[in-house]
């Protein structure tokens, strides 16, 4: 019996080394470009179906998305190239090669509420925000549920996979808030293979 205390004993160690300890290297869905820095409690990958992440303090520019529809969708993604691009004209380049591209939805009382969030990468200026349709957000140090998939990315698949992602938060007895997911890619609309990504965070 102490001998096999002592095994788990030191197999938590080995895990607590590898959450704590791991150098950062950009995952390849990241495609060389610059995406945020995490460490992952790798046990949970493929035991319980989802990744558990500790993502760093993290700038986003933001902006509301007024439905659903493709087309506000885009509407969205318009106006952040073009904050950024004036940002750029202005003399404070944000750089737009950068990943993931975050679409979040919660619940309102109308509703689903979404807004689309792009990354901002450490040591970036960030500008005097003139833009009200657009927020420059920081983000603490935060643990992250992470489910991903694949696919052309939708707001309809990103909902399928959040709920069988808080079906595995449940089973493995996790609480989370309940009301609100991010969707995560990290590829072009047009590109031939997707990296997708839900995110939940703790309650």
């Amino acid at each position: 019996m102490e001998q096999r205390m002592e095994q788990s004993l030191s197999v938590l160690i080995v895990l607590v080394l590898v959450w704590s300890c791991r150098g950062w290297e950009a995952p390849d869905f990241c495609h060389q470009q610059q995406c945020p820095q995490y460490q992952t409690a790798l046990w949970f990958c493929f035991v319980q179906g989802f990744e558990e992440r500790l993502y760093v303090a993290t700038d986003w520019i933001t902006t509301k998305v007024d439905s659903p529809e493709d087309s506000d969708v885009m509407a969205a993604y318009s106006r952040l190239k073009h904050y950024c691009q004036r940002q750029k004209e202005a003399g404070n380049e944000i750089p737009t090669n950068t990943w993931p591209a975050l679409i979040t939805v919660s619940e309102g009382e109308n509703g689903p509420d979404l807004s689309m969030s792009w990354f901002v990468p450490p040591g970036t200026t960030k500008p005097e925000n003139t833009d009200p349709s657009v927020t420059v957000q920081s983000r603490p140090e935060a643990t992250v549920y992470v489910r991903i998939f694949a696919g052309t990315p939708s707001i309809s698949s990103g909902e399928t996979n959040a709920k069988m992602l808080q079906e595995a938060l449940d089973k493995a007895g996790k609480t989370f808030d309940p009301h609100t997911y991010t969707g995560a890619g990290y590829d072009s609309y047009l590109s031939i293979t997707h990296h997708n990504e839900i995110w939940i965070y703790p309650a």
